[in-house]
């Protein structure tokens, strides 16, 4: 930086007070997250219809995603897979979805959703047969992350990040019985058995946070898996007055895409999750019953925690 010789000192000093002022409102407004942003992401994807694995709507989804993450500076890719097809016994092809912030970072957070829709909304005591956009089952998580996407090249995390997006959290064609998880399980045995160069210190996966009524409390199987995480995350809540984050246990555990984390990879990983929703697997899981504002509490709950992960959590 070069100053003329003619400058007082005073005016020097005033010039870098204002210059560090600007860049600071800069850093911050990049870190600002926006409600009608967010939703507007989450009504874009249920645009696309119903997302199931290997469909159209998933393919086209899957564009998107690409698109949306690599214009903002993230390095994406894909961790791809068969399974067979519940019913016809084919093979169905799954993607795992990895976006990848400040990739030369070898210690690692994990932020996680699903990207799958269910089927059918098997749920529905009407049209089990319907149509199921998944707004809040399937899409919150992701327009959480496109949101979020304009905040993590600005940010100066503790660790890196990655979004890992999984296919075939719930393939399923029947009310009962069947599959679930698939693409967390493969990427945790992926983690287990062929140890990348980096390492995966914790975690947090989200699942249905969009709720117009949001409500989130700590879940049991997370607060035995990954109670540190847990805790810094409720506590990060508490610390911004964000009073949907109870820091009380649910009264029911919740099999998700963390336990595969856990209990495989043994990446210490907490679920985020409002299963207080009526409209859950039903025809009714529409953008109308879901809200920026509590995307936006979410992301800022973890734009918050990201920045101050303590380093024992993954100890």
């Amino acid at each position: 930086m070069f100053f003329p010789r003619n400058v007082s000192r005073i005016a020097i000093i005033a010039w870098i007070c204002f210059f560090s002022m600007f860049v600071i409102a800069e850093e911050k407004a990049a870190l600002d997250l926006d409600e009608r942003r967010a939703f507007g992401y989450l009504e874009q994807i249920c645009k696309l219809g119903p997302r199931p694995s290997a469909s159209e709507g998933m393919t086209k989804q899957q564009d998107l995603i690409v698109e949306h993450f690599t214009k903002l500076g993230a390095k994406v890719s894909f961790q791809e897979f068969d399974t067979p097809h519940p019913k016809k016994g084919t093979p169905v092809r799954m993607r795992n979805v990895i976006v990848s912030w400040h990739p030369q970072a070898k210690e690692r957070v994990l932020l996680c959703c699903h990207y799958d829709t269910r089927p059918f909304p098997d749920q529905d005591p009407y049209r089990p047969k319907g149509t199921f956009l998944g707004a809040n089952d399937g899409a919150s998580g992701v327009a959480l992350f496109m949101e979020l996407a304009h905040s993590l090249p600005h940010l100066k995390p503790t660790f890196g990040v990655d979004f890992v997006l999984f296919d075939g959290e719930e393939f399923i064609f029947q009310r009962d019985g069947g599959k679930y998880f698939l693409g967390s399980e493969y990427f945790a045995k992926q983690y287990r058995e062929r140890p990348p160069a980096h390492r995966y210190v914790c975690g947090v996966l989200v699942d249905m946070i969009g709720d117009k009524t949001l409500t989130i409390r700590q879940e049991p199987n997370s607060v035995k898996h990954a109670p540190g995480v847990v805790r810094s995350v409720f506590e990060t809540a508490r610390s911004l007055g964000i009073k949907e984050f109870i820091a009380r246990p649910m009264d029911r555990e919740i099999n998700d895409d963390h336990i595969p984390l856990n209990e495989i990879a043994k990446i210490p990983t907490a679920d985020l999750i409002d299963f207080d929703y009526p409209p859950w697997h039903t025809t009714k899981d529409k953008p109308s019953e879901c809200s920026g504002a509590s995307l936006v509490k979410v992301g800022r709950v973890l734009l918050t925690w990201l920045q101050n992960v303590p380093a024992e959590v993954g100890r």
